[in-house]
């Protein structure tokens, strides 16, 4: 099972669209929270509909009222809260926003999987037996650093227990944006 992991999206529409039409052949989609407003709920619905969408909730989701109602219009979209652990293709897989909290929780070996945001820095990193994922910010902008960095996201294989980052490339007026490997 392929599966798309995304987070800190914070209202960018353009590179959203451009990561949903590159994940189309994975079979559920992992978001780690800030997706900020609650529309964003809908294009991520619509743009991987019928196919599982996970999502946890990040320090800027503010309006989890209207995020809720939103999420309740479509059946494949499933919010957990500030948590989820599960299952899916066969690995234990746990999923927070916040990257000081996703180490603990890999070092407890008690999952095959972590995905993790907040920071807007792509990582992936083994952590014993756990597999750590940071898939980036779809936002393409570090706030702490002030300054642009690669819209990212990730696709993790379960039936190899491999992942693979991607970039956005920036796109030009009237031009889609393209997606290379990454790094």
């Amino acid at each position: 099972m392929k599966i798309a992991i995304l987070s800190d999206i914070h209202d960018n529409i353009w590179n959203l669209a451009a990561a949903l039409t590159a994940v189309q052949e994975a079979e559920a989609l992992i978001c780690c929270g800030d997706l900020c407003s609650p529309f964003i709920i809908g294009l991520l619905a619509e743009g991987f509909p019928g196919k599982p969408i996970h999502i946890v909730f990040g320090n800027n989701d503010a309006d989890l009222f209207r995020i809720t109602t939103n999420a309740k219009k479509y059946p494949h979209v499933h919010l957990h809260g500030e948590f989820f652990q599960g299952e899916l293709g066969g690995r234990r897989i746990a999923v927070n926003h916040f990257d000081n909290l996703a180490q603990p929780i890999a070092a407890s070996g008690q999952y095959d999987l972590v995905c993790y945001g907040h920071n807007h820095i792509f990582k992936i990193e083994q952590v014993g037996q756990t597999l750590t994922i940071n898939p980036g910010a779809i936002m393409g902008y570090d706030p702490g650093k002030k300054s642009d960095v690669p819209s990212t996201f990730v696709i993790y294989d379960t039936g190899t227990g491999m992942a693979q980052g991607y970039q956005v490339e920036s796109r030009t007026a009237g031009q889609p944006a393209g997606i290379v490997p990454y790094p």
